[in-house]
């Protein structure tokens, strides 16, 4: 079952008493919304997509910094090029969409935005942005590696040369997972590893006042769920198979799809793809979940991936099924458990079924108690502060 309501992402928690979002503009002048910055991000995804790492951070990083964030280029009417769709997130967030058909045309539009030459902190999140080294100069250069996009579907050739380029002009490389950082560290010095966090309150879900919504609220039990992006790195095959030998259990799937058509979905009576909804209503969904699960299918784009979702699913005590992504299995195989076809999965739901004492969750608490966003954000900044970077 495929549904298409599209709800428009909230912002996090953090920034709940901030400002509230305004709506999108084209502005055809290119008005300064700020003379100055201190960090420009340049960013491969928008800003109102799935919440994940870099809203997390850059709503973080921006009670300390202004920042204007500059995502890929959108298409555009006539009459328009060269312009921007400017908009006012918080006080001291400006995103920027250019109405450009390349990354080296978002020149044009940078240099009528930012009114200095030198802004202090470059920040990239995917090195497709490099040629705009060009035009603004950086007094530190931070690359924070996500993904290894490169090996995503529909990745251009020369990403690869340009991610060699940034990763030696940048004065700090973070990276999203472990395997990232040992395929990174090699290349700079000061390469750190910052896996994936969670804003653990958000997802708390023991509060039982939170509702579960309408539309998983009636599905036959137990209620296996995932949310995020769907694309390549989902294993339909496993999906399917698990849905159809398990009749009796509802598998939900939540979020936008990407790389991939609704046609070429796998259909199950069971198997629900209910679209995306907002951050903020995802403790909501997760409320609903008797299981939360991670089919990742093993491929080039999940090599190595360290999934958000993993400490999300732990912050709200639901017991998690995953396929072998490896920063899943070396951190947590003693807890989550680890599939590989369809008939372990439907063992794992079994034995999850049964376990009324949820023995996993002490070891979710261990794990929660060392890490949060607001944590890495702030041994960010102090890594940012430092003054001889080599």
């Amino acid at each position: 079952m495929i549904t298409t309501n599209e709800e428009t992402l909230a912002s996090n928690t953090a920034l709940k008493r901030r400002k509230p979002h305004t709506a999108l503009k084209i502005d055809k002048n290119i008005k300064h919304v700020k003379a100055e910055y201190d960090m420009i991000v340049f960013c491969h995804l928008r800003w109102d997509f799935v919440f994940q790492r870099p809203q997390h951070l850059i709503s973080r990083l921006s009670q300390s910094y202004s920042i204007l964030l500059i995502e890929e280029p959108v298409a555009y009417a006539e009459g328009e090029k060269f312009t921007a769709r400017i908009r006012q997130v918080t006080d001291s967030i400006t995103v920027l969409q250019p109405c450009v058909d390349t990354i080296e045309e978002i020149a044009d539009v940078l240099k009528k935005q930012v009114s200095v030459n030198t802004t202090p902190i470059g920040w990239f999140y995917s090195a497709a942005f490099v040629p705009l080294l060009e035009t603004v100069k950086f007094c530190k250069i931070v690359y924070d590696c996500m993904d290894e996009l490169s090996l995503f579907k529909g990745a251009p050739q020369q990403l690869i040369t340009r991610e060699k380029e940034l990763i030696s002009k940048a004065d700090l490389v973070f990276t999203g997972g472990k395997s990232l950082y040992e395929a990174k560290r090699h290349f700079k010095t000061n390469t750190y590893c910052f896996p994936s966090s969670v804003d653990r309150t958000h997802f708390d879900v023991s509060n039982e006042s939170i509702s579960i919504p309408e539309d998983i609220a009636h599905l036959p039990k137990p209620v296996i769920g995932y949310y995020g992006v769907i694309d390549e790195r989902i294993d339909y095959a496993l999906l399917k198979e698990t849905a159809r030998a398990n009749p009796g259990c509802s598998f939900v799937m939540i979020g936008p799809l990407a790389k991939v058509t609704p046609e070429e979905l796998p259909e199950a009576e069971n198997l629900h793809f209910l679209g995306i909804r907002s951050y903020n209503r995802l403790p909501e969904y997760l409320q609903g979940f008797d299981i939360a699960m991670m089919p990742f299918a093993m491929n080039d784009s999940t090599k190595y991936i360290s999934p958000t979702k993993t400490l999300e699913y732990m912050a709200g005590g639901k017991p998690i099924i995953s396929t072998p992504v490896h920063d899943v299995v070396r951190d947590y195989n003693h807890c989550v458990k680890i599939v590989t076809n369809a008939a372990e999965f439907t063992s794992a739901i079994n034995t999850f079924t049964a376990d009324l004492n949820k023995s996993y969750l002490r070891a979710y608490n261990s794990i929660l108690d060392s890490t949060s966003w607001d944590a890495t954000a702030i041994h960010m900044i102090d890594l940012l502060k430092t003054k001889d970077l080599t």
